[in-house]
């Protein structure tokens, strides 16, 4: 354990960093499988509305660091693939 004051706030602030990219990542990955889902029941209007939501939730995830933004693109990509190949 730290025994400066400061190195003790950096422990509790990382911590919470920590928990709250764990919490946007697991949206993201919730998002998806929503989007996976879709695809799979066949369901074209509903695969289309869960596209937008899913691209969206993995360029904020990009933005804000999550997710590397080539990472980022080659998702997107695979999604785009999925649902052109409904």
């Amino acid at each position: 354990m730290p025994n400066i004051k400061s190195a003790k706030k950096r422990v509790v602030v990382a911590e919470l960093n920590r928990q709250k990219n764990a919490s946007q990542k697991s949206a993201i990955k919730t998002q998806l499988k929503k989007f996976d889902a879709a695809v799979a029941a066949g369901d074209k209007e509903a695969a289309s509305a869960e596209l937008v939501k899913a691209v969206s939730a993995v360029d904020k995830g990009a933005k804000k660091g999550l997710l590397h933004k080539n990472a980022a693109a080659r998702r997107k990509s695979a999604l785009y693939g999925a649902f052109n190949q409904m």
